[in-house]
């Protein structure tokens, strides 16, 4: 199986000013697609070369694992925005997020705290729990919560290179702005799912 990057739903200037189209071309463009061309000179010869994404996510360890988690995770991160997306959430998941953290605004600093507190390189996510229930959790590197038993729905990419360029080291600044581009209609699909 080879393995190609996904299309982006939006042109590369459709999230400025809170993602650059610079920050896209080297995010999307150079970044992830080092990770789907990575995996697909690892894979052939090994038991993952016609595996899914997720099952290497779930099996896999090393570079395997490396690759092919980040290309799943930037996939879902990338996927997650929108040019005009729905800006808060509504309807089940909004009940549950305030059944869990009190309020949407508290989530969101609940979330941020997480967020500027990862150390290093890595992806804070929104996830139902193996419990069912909403939680906030770090994963560091290359790391996926479905390794965990949880369902992802939403994240944010601490990585230096995803903020970078637009806002340098404040990643507190990327973080804030990147809620003006995430689009709460996906991630309340994937909550019904």
């Amino acid at each position: 199986m080879t393995h190609k990057m996904p299309e982006l739903a939006y042109a590369k200037d459709a999230l400025a000013p809170h993602i650059s189209q610079e920050t896209i071309e080297y995010h999307y463009g150079k970044h992830l697609q080092t990770y789907v061309d990575n995996l697909n000179k690892l894979i052939p010869g090994t038991p993952f070369e016609n595996a899914t994404l997720e099952e290497m996510i779930m099996k896999a360890e090393g570079p395997v694992f490396n690759n092919a988690a980040q290309t799943w995770n930037h996939t879902f991160y990338f996927d997650t925005f929108a040019a005009k997306p729905q800006p808060a959430p509504t309807g089940d998941l909004l009940k549950a997020i305030e059944k869990k953290f009190g309020s949407f605004d508290a989530f969101k600093a609940e979330f941020e705290k997480k967020a500027t507190g990862l150390f290093g390189s890595g992806w804070t996510w929104l996830v139902r729990n193996a419990a069912g229930e909403l939680d906030i959790v770090n994963e560091s590197n290359a790391g996926n919560p479905m390794r965990n038993g949880a369902k992802p729905l939403m994240v944010m990419d601490v990585w230096e290179h995803a903020y970078y360029i637009d806002y340098r080291n404040r990643r507190a600044a990327s973080i804030q702005a990147t809620w003006n581009v995430i689009d709460w209609k996906k991630v309340e699909a994937r909550y019904a799912e």
